[in-house]
């Protein structure tokens, strides 16, 4: 059974556990402000498990994240133990990729019946992740604290949009079929055990702040300041590496004997990218080659 109290502390929630719009948009900010999106596991090719006592012990207690099923899913049990009725559906992924590319349905989201009306609520999109509940309605800008976003009708499919620099930009497309478990599994599989996946390719973390949005790819990391630039920067190291995702993406490390050797890895496959110029607000503990002031998605 769902430890809900341990789950709400580790948001930072401790408010109205009614099932109301208010607790729904509380659950979604403090999720994505706490809980970070990272692939550590695939990265150290250890299983990715879905099953509920699964994702509370990784999310929860071990003080991990994790991608969009299990983001999704430990957060479907939640919102059901509160009271509200959702169903899970799945996105085609439109950010990052060429035009006409057909992706599977490799994304999770959930719809959320709360105060007589539908929304789609999505804590696990990475980088451009949903902080509020949107509601079902297609067309219109909705605000949230990471900037306005929308749902766009397109030939029966819904498109989620992020305002991104003053555009709007497709982060997926779905429809309103309702998932299975079974459905997230087999894509789960797919995601962590193709030769092909980025996610067993390619170490990747975010996680959001009130006033930015933190992303990390590989060596990379990104800052985004909500109404101003964006900083990169290039962490020198696994030692930067390890700090960057304890420090800045609340980050309980697994104690596994090929992380070390996997972070340095990470590291030295971006030593011969160009070296930016001036350096971003440092964080504590992280040694950062200079980066320069750019303005990223």
């Amino acid at each position: 059974m769902l430890d809900l109290d341990a789950y709400l502390e580790r948001i930072g929630h401790g408010g109205d556990r009614h099932p109301t719009l208010d607790t729904l948009r509380a659950i979604a900010r403090g999720h994505t402000r706490a809980i970070p999106f990272e692939n550590l596991d695939p990265v150290l090719r250890r299983p990715v498990r879905l099953d509920a006592p699964s994702l509370e012990r990784k999310l929860v207690r071990e003080g991990r994240g994790g991608y969009c099923f299990e983001h999704n899913l430990l957060l479907r049990h939640v919102l059901e133990a509160l009271g509200y009725r959702t169903t899970g559906l799945a996105a085609r992924v439109l950010w990052n990729q060429p035009e006409g590319r057909v992706n599977p349905r490799s994304h999770m989201l959930l719809r959320v019946e709360v105060e007589g009306a539908s929304y789609v609520v999505d804590t696990g999109f990475g980088g451009q992740t949903l902080t509020a509940p949107l509601r079902l309605e297609p067309d219109v800008a909705q605000a949230t604290p990471h900037g306005p976003f929308r749902l766009r009708g397109a030939d029966g499919w819904l498109v989620l949009e992020a305002e991104v620099r003053g555009a709007w930009a497709a982060l997926y497309r779905f429809d309103l079929t309702p998932q299975e478990q079974a459905d997230y599994e087999v894509t789960s599989w797919y995601l962590t055990h193709h030769p092909d996946s980025h996610f067993l390719n390619t170490l990747v973390a975010a996680r959001t702040d009130d006033d930015r949005r933190y992303a990390l790819r590989d060596n990379e990391l990104a800052i985004h300041h909500l109404g101003g630039d964006s900083e990169r920067c290039t962490l020198d190291g696994a030692d930067a590496l390890r700090a960057a995702l304890e420090t800045i993406f609340h980050l309980r490390l697994p104690d596994d004997p090929r992380l070390d050797d996997a972070l340095t890895r990470v590291a030295s496959g971006a030593a011969t990218q160009p070296v930016p110029a001036a350096p971003p607000a440092r964080q504590p503990g992280l040694p950062m080659r200079p980066p320069s002031r750019i303005i990223l998605p």
